[in-house]
Parts: C-alpha cells; sequence; structure tokens
C-alpha cells in the first residue's frame, strides 16, 4: 500500500464563527476518534476569543487539531477551506454549535477502515437526533426504511425517501478525494449552502453505505439561528439564491443524471423541497414583494428548463403551493411542517 501511515481516516471540518461559548463541547466529542482523525478548526475570522480556543485545542492535540485562520466569508466559505486543507479519506463537516455521539463516531470509523480494504465507498449515511432546546422528547431521524442497512448499495436500491427522510449535511460522510475531484465550490456570505453541500456531489456517487447508528446531533433553538422562522424570512432572498444554484446545477449536469434514473428522481425531488420550502416561506412572508419574488422564481426555473419546471410546478409539492383560496393555504401550512421537519425550524 503506497499509502504513508500518518494518513488519517477521516478529517472533520468545524467551522466557527463567534463559537466561544460552544465550541469545546463540539471538539470533546470528536478528540475520542484519536490519531485517526483530522480536526479542523476553521475560525471564519471571530471577533470573540474563538480564534484563542482553536489555537488552545491545536497547542494540546498537535497531532490531531489544525487551527485555520481565514478572514469571514460565511459557513460555505470555511467548508470550502475545510476541504482544501482534509487530508483524511473521509471528510464530515460539524456546525460548531452541534456535537456527535462519540460511540457512534468509534463504529462508524471501524466500519471506515472496514471498507477500506474492499475500495472504501464514496458517501457513507447514519442517523442524526434534532436536539430542540425545551423538547423532551429529542426527535431522530432513521433512514432503515429507505436504505439497505449494512452492506455497500448503489443508487437503483434507494429505498422510498419520505418527504423528511432528506440526506442532510448532518448525516452524510464523503470520501475527500471524490469532494475534491467534484470541484465543489460554496458560494461566500450566503447561508441553506449546507444543500449545495449534499446536492451537487451526488452524480459524483457511485456507491454508498448506511449504519444505523445515532450519530449527530443537531442542536436547535438559539434565536439567532440560520433555521430559526424570523431569521431565514429575513434572509429569504439567499435562500433563493440557493434555490437557483440548485437548478442551474441540475440543468447543467441534466443529461449525465437523467441517464441515471434513481439519481435522478432523488435530485428532482431534493429541488422540490427545495423549491417548495422557499416557496412557503415567500407565501407566510405574504406581502406584495414576496409574492412576486415566488412568481420569479418559478419563472427563472421555467427558464432555465421547462421539463424541469413542469414536474416542480405539477408535482405534489408544487401543486400544493399553487392552490388558490383557503384549501391552498391550509395545504400550505401542512406544506410547511414537512418544511419544518427537514429544517427542524423554530
Amino acid at each position: 500500500d503506497e499509502r504513508n501511515n500518518t494518513m488519517k481516516l477521516l478529517s472533520i471540518a468545524i467551522p466557527c464563527y463567534n463559537s466561544q461559548d460552544y465550541m469545546a463541547h463540539c471538539i470533546e466529542s470528536l478528540l475520542p476518534g484519536g490519531e485517526d482523525v483530522e480536526i479542523l478548526i476553521v475560525n471564519d475570522g471571530s471577533k470573540d476569543d474563538t480564534a484563542k480556543i482553536a489555537d488552545e485545542y491545536a497547542a494540546k492535540y498537535p497531532t490531531i487539531v489544525k487551527a485555520i485562520h481565514k478572514e469571514n466569508g460565511g459557513h460555505g466559505s470555511a467548508v470550502n477551506t475545510g476541504i482544501e486543507n482534509a487530508t483524511g479519506i473521509y471528510f464530515k463537516v460539524v456546525d460548531s454549535d452541534d456535537w456527535v455521539n462519540t460511540k457512534s463516531l468509534i463504529r462508524i470509523m471501524e466500519k471506515m477502515k472496514e471498507l477500506e480494504e474492499s475500495g472504501g465507498v464514496d458517501m457513507l449515511l447514519a442517523n442524526f437526533v434534532y436536539d430542540k432546546v425545551g423538547a423532551k422528547h429529542k426527535k431522530l431521524m432513521r433512514f432503515k426504511n429507505a436504505f439497505p442497512v449494512n452492506e455497500v448499495f448503489g443508487w437503483e436500491r434507494m429505498g422510498h425517501l419520505h418527504e423528511t427522510q432528506y440526506i442532510l449535511m448532518h448525516n452524510i460522510f464523503y470520501r475527500t478525494q471524490m469532494l475534491k475531484d467534484c470541484h465543489l465550490e460554496l458560494p461566500k456570505h450566503t447561508f441553506y449552502v449546507d444543500n449545495i453541500y449534499v446536492f451537487e456531489p451526488l452524480p459524483y456517487v457511485r456507491n454508498m453505505y448506511y449504519l444505523d447508528v445515532n450519530f449527530y446531533r443537531y442542536f436547535i433553538g438559539r434565536s439567532d439561528q440560520s433555521v430559526n422562522e424570523k431569521v431565514m424570512t429575513g434572509r429569504i432572498d439567499q435562500q433563493i439564491k440557493v434555490n437557483q444554484i440548485m437548478t442551474d446545477y441540475f440543468v447543467e449536469k441534466k443529461s449525465e443524471i437523467m441517464g441515471n434514473k434513481p439519481l435522478a428522481k432523488y435530485m428532482l425531488s431534493y429541488l422540490d423541497i427545495i423549491t417548495t420550502i422557499s416557496s412557503i416561506l415567500l407565501i407566510r412572508i405574504n406581502t406584495p414583494e414576496s409574492l412576486e419574488k415566488k412568481r420569479e422564481l418559478l419563472n427563472y426555473i421555467s427558464q432555465k428548463d421547462k421539463k424541469v419546471y413542469r414536474k416542480l410546478r405539477y408535482g405534489l409539492l408544487g401543486n400544493c403551493m399553487n392552490l388558490p383560496g383557503k384549501t391552498g393555504r391550509w395545504i400550505s401550512v401542512e406544506g410547511y411542517k414537512i418544511c419544518q421537519k427537514f429544517f427542524g425550524f423554530n
């Protein structure tokens, strides 16, 4: 094997912006991965003690933790920096206010080692938990009806995914080389780019593996969080921008995506959900400007690709978003509940 012994199994990027109050909890949950793990703390131009804490961890665990300081570019830009600096075979993003189940991390890494003996996979999936402030019952997102468990599988084995069972940044590990090969670059200073992070590499994924372990704890409940509904409606233009980027990408890659029916079906329904979320939020804002933006978004998709537009516009969710009157609004609210589950927002 030409790989040297210093090659890490897993690179974990932690994008940090003013994260001094909670980043230690996140880092501590990852350290038990030991020497097989590379923890990249990406300090995205923080103004608090984030840089200092990152440097302290790097000094204390020099073979495991790297502190990377950059000027502020937003979450996507911090993820890009993580990918550029990653040397591990697999790559994971863990947000600084989230954390992971350490036992599950160890199990996943054991599985990665085992998979590597037979060439590895492009994507590995696990479960995540919505850890909502004040909620007695934490919502677990499992995928065992959607994916074959404990075996390597391809797109043709993808089961039926329920609307709320979408692959999100929280439950996905990608092969680092594949991420580099597909030249994924997330836009700067833009929220909700985690959807692009999941979406764009999918045509490059040949095989995957699902472990039914509860790995990622997705913390929800800070008032300044990007998934807070008030914050989301305030940043609706960024949601629309992400929606357009995903549309552009799908249309640009359409010929190769369409050659793989299950992949095309999954990516279209992902785009459908994102478009629904944009539409629902614009309906909820309910100003003449927001309803005009909703028309413009659908028009944008229609001009990009009539067939894709028709699939979205006359799919289940598209129909729900455009029904007139009271019934229309009721169905829109039901669709909104799907979105709430998807994003886990407050």
